[in-house]
């Protein structure tokens, strides 16, 4: 099911909880022999929206008007809303032996004896805090996986394979939005790619002309 929230997002205002940075995340990652992704299962619907503000959800059905009880997908400060929730129930253990990017955690550790205790630690606050966790989604007690776009492991870090077969199996670009699509897909690859802003400017440059003539053609057309 999906609700359009466009015009409740119109009139929210904006939260500017900060969300951590994905590089700085991943850097901190690397070079543990233990780790664990976990994943919530339907995690915005963790959190309770006020009583008040359930109205403002509402949307309607062929069998009657109903509104959420628990934060839904598709607003705007759900991704900080959430993220704050992350940081304060895991805050014994984020930057330790937990890193966390709104729904995706990671577990990591040195050593077995060290990965089973804040494994029990995390899955205690979930049971505290009432965290289901979506076990098709979860690995526990791997020493390779991947967490945030990133392959993370005991040598370091490397590059998603999936990230790059896109690249890959990508046909020659034809349209604008198939250059934005390529330039991306690069950027996403740019910390493994010597130079990658010398590698993109050619498609940048495209992309750029691209754009403008498509504005001065909207321009030419809307003063006819």
């Amino acid at each position: 099911m999906c609700v359009d929230f466009t015009d409740l997002n119109k009139a929210c205002p904006k939260d500017f909880y900060p969300l951590p940075k994905i590089d700085r995340l991943v850097d901190s990652s690397a070079g543990y022999s233990m780790m664990s992704f976990v994943d919530a299962f339907s995690g915005y619907h963790h959190i309770r929206i006020a009583e008040d503000d359930e109205e403002h959800t509402s949307f309607i059905t062929d069998q009657g008007t109903f509104c959420y009880k628990v934060m839904p997908f598709g607003l705007k400060n759900a991704g900080a809303t959430y993220q704050r929730m992350i940081d304060s129930v895991f805050k014994n253990q984020r930057g330790w032996n937990i890193e966390a990017y709104v729904d995706d955690v990671l577990i990591k550790s040195k050593c077995v004896k060290q990965h089973i205790e804040g494994l029990r630690e995390m899955l205690d606050t979930c049971r505290t805090y009432n965290i289901k966790l979506n076990h098709l989604k979860s690995i526990f007690g791997s020493s390779y996986g991947k967490f945030l776009g990133h392959m993370v492991s005991l040598r370091g870090i490397e590059a998603n394979p999936e990230k790059i077969q896109a690249i890959q199996e990508m046909k020659p670009p034809q349209t604008v939005q198939d250059i934005q699509k390529l330039n991306e897909r690069v950027t996403a690859l740019s910390r493994f790619i010597s130079k990658s802003g010398d590698a993109a400017s050619p498609s940048s440059r495209l992309f750029e002309e691209k754009t403008r003539h498509r504005v001065r053609t909207v321009r030419e057309l809307s003063s006819v």
